[in-house]
């Protein structure tokens, strides 16, 4: 990692995969990918089980990349209740892993992940991969999507971490 360049997280939960995105922001602004990928768990297996490999996956990345910071998106959902519950237990995991590794926590909404990457809230998911594509300057848009919305989320913590910053410094 680069002198004073921050490492970010940005973690997209879910039960059946957790998304995340690992990203070094330099002090210009830069964003340098250094890993993403998805945690899958086993969808037969009871989901005490599906969550405890969550965890111990998640904990494995966090002693793997220590975080200086990481964002996590918000629970949204219209109106399928079993999904949100299912997505809430993950989160639920995700930010107590997080807590336990010390590590400090935002949440976004998927507007406010879409407003920072793509420049407006009624962004599609195609636009949005093209925009995560562009700031990380890949050579192809990141699959599958649930590593894509974690990256676009890390992108939207940094942006919202060094903002903080310079207005903390600004007085």
């Amino acid at each position: 990692m680069t002198e004073d360049a921050e490492l970010v997280l940005g973690i997209d939960p879910g039960t059946a995969r957790t998304g995340y995105g690992l990203l070094e922001h330099g002090p210009s602004g830069e964003l340098r990918l250094v890993a993403y990928g998805v945690i899958e768990t086993v969808p037969d297996r009871p989901m005490a089980q599906r969550l405890l490999q969550l965890e111990t996956e998640l904990d494995r990345i966090l002693r793997e990349h220590p975080p200086a910071g990481a964002g996590v998106e918000k629970l949204y959902f219209d109106r399928n209740v079993s999904t949100a519950l299912t997505v809430g237990q993950a989160r639920g995991v995700v930010l107590l892993t997080l807590a336990r590794h010390a590590v400090e926590v935002e949440e976004y909404t998927p507007l406010e992940v879409k407003q920072a990457v793509a420049g407006h809230g009624a962004a599609d998911k195609k636009q949005m991969q093209s925009m995560v594509r562009l700031l990380l300057n890949l050579d192809e848009e990141p699959r599958p999507d649930d590593a894509a919305d974690a990256l676009a989320v890390a992108i939207c913590h940094a942006h919202t971490r060094r903002t903080r910053q310079r207005l903390e410094e600004a007085g």
